[in-house]
């Protein structure tokens, strides 16, 4: 079982769980931070400026409210409640996340998941890219007071239209009281994360803000004690170790050290439309 820990972003706190002291990765699954609910006051929102990665693929999914993903492809997607936005990073992108003027100007609201997943050794220096995909799209399942939604990889016989780049799964599921969920038996490597509410696993309860860390293989179920929110994700063990620091993910720690040394020196590319302001690499 994972603990998330308070982080704050510079006004803007999130639930850190992964990485963790205990764990590092699940399946692929190196980044887990889950922020919100927030109401931001009028004037107020996300405002996390443009910024680097490589070796990795970011995943966005908003419970509520919006942001604005740019990069330095060029792309401009608002992203909304059950939408994904997947980036890879591969050799390098940039880019930033915003409130709209709009939603500024009005306050905002905002409660979701941001994670990253490693990419395998040999997509690390692969070709950047972003894409969108709209929660039309995504396949649900509802029974016996559950709704779920397949987000990434195969559950509950239905697959997720997204692009991963390693075996993948993450679902978002939604519990009434007493109702019941199992956890795909056929991933390596598996957990979920409460992000609302009560469940019960193997005789024991947690609640939000704990990710639990299933054993591999076996059938697992859970129940809601109450109605729930849970984030099911996982997948297969990558090959090789990882070195993370900052927003850079790699195989390789010198690889780590010529991306710290491309973004001081401005060597990385611009992101159109939000050239002018981006985080410094930190000490």
């Amino acid at each position: 079982m994972l603990e998330a820990r308070s982080r704050d972003l510079g006004g803007f706190v999130v639930q850190r769980v992964l990485p963790s002291p205990a764990r590092r990765l699940v399946g692929p699954f190196i980044f887990f931070d889950h922020f919100g609910p927030i109401a931001f006051e009028p004037g107020r929102g996300m405002n996390v400026r443009p910024h680097p990665h490589i070796g990795l693929a970011t995943v966005s999914y908003l419970f509520d409210g919006e942001i604005v993903h740019r990069d330095s492809l060029g792309s401009l997607q608002p992203i909304r409640p059950g939408d994904v936005n997947w980036m890879t990073a591969g050799r390098g992108i940039v880019h930033s996340e915003r409130t709209s003027p709009e939603r500024l100007e009005s306050g905002a609201s905002l409660h979701g998941i941001q994670s990253w997943v490693a990419l395998p050794l040999e997509a690390e220096e692969s070709e950047p890219r972003f894409e969108h995909t709209p929660v039309t799209s995504l396949p649900r399942v509802a029974r016996d007071g559950m709704r779920l939604t397949v987000v990434l990889g195969e559950m509950a016989g239905q697959r997720s239209p997204v692009r991963v780049a390693s075996p993948t799964f993450y679902a978002d599921a939604e519990l009434d009281a007493d109702a019941s969920l199992g956890v795909p038996a056929g991933y390596e490597e598996r957990a979920a994360y409460v992000v609302s509410g009560r469940v019960a696993c193997e005789g024991r309860e947690f609640t939000r803000g704990t990710m639990i860390v299933f054993r591999p293989g076996g059938r697992v179920r859970m129940n809601a004690a109450e109605p729930a929110r849970v984030m099911l994700l996982g997948g297969a063990k990558l090959a090789g170790e990882r070195h993370i620091f900052w927003n850079f993910v790699s195989s390789s720690a010198e690889r780590i050290e010529r991306a710290k040394d491309d973004w001081k020196a401005g060597r990385f590319p611009k992101v159109p439309g939000d050239e002018t302001e981006f985080i410094p690499l930190p000490a």
